[in-house]
């Protein structure tokens, strides 16, 4: 399997988004990149919290699941302890919430502005162990660049 090229990916998002002063159309464009771009997924996403629950935002995939505790499941729990959360097997995850039944493994990313959680990016896919460190570091930038680029509109 090939790696996922971050670089390439990471530069097509801060073409997308940079100076566009639009939150729902800037986290809609950078589900849709993640979605067509990455292979062998079939969710991608962001929630953001409100109070102590996450809540839907801009995706692609099937419906999902509107609000999250903070604390439960691998997206509350990412929001909860403020780093990312590579799931090899959801199935194995205490206390995995199943928004879609095809999930075998997930990765998320909390998205973090002054130093304090707001959000998680989170991505799924039907195949076990799909996710590795390189979509990790990659993940992080791709977050990085959503709050250096969008910064007060998250």
């Amino acid at each position: 399997m090939m790696k996922t090229d971050y670089t390439a990916l990471n530069r097509s998002l801060e073409a997308l988004i940079k100076e566009v002063p639009h939150r729902t159309a800037n986290l809609a464009n950078a589900s849709a990149l993640l979605f067509s771009s990455l292979d062998r997924i079939n969710w991608a996403g962001f929630y953001f919290l409100s109070g102590d629950i996450l809540v839907l935002d801009a995706f692609q995939g099937k419906p999902a699941c509107i609000e999250i505790p903070l604390g439960r499941g691998v997206c509350g729990t990412a929001a909860k302890s403020g780093g990312t959360i590579v799931v090899p097997d959801v199935h194995l995850f205490a206390g995995h919430i199943a928004c879609d039944s095809a999930s075998q493994s997930e990765i998320v990313v909390p998205i973090k502005t002054s130093g304090k959680v707001v959000g998680v990016l989170d991505i799924d896919s039907p195949e076990k162990n799909r996710f590795d460190e390189n979509d990790k570091s990659g993940l992080e930038k791709f977050v990085g660049i959503l709050v250096k680029e969008m910064g007060g509109l998250l």
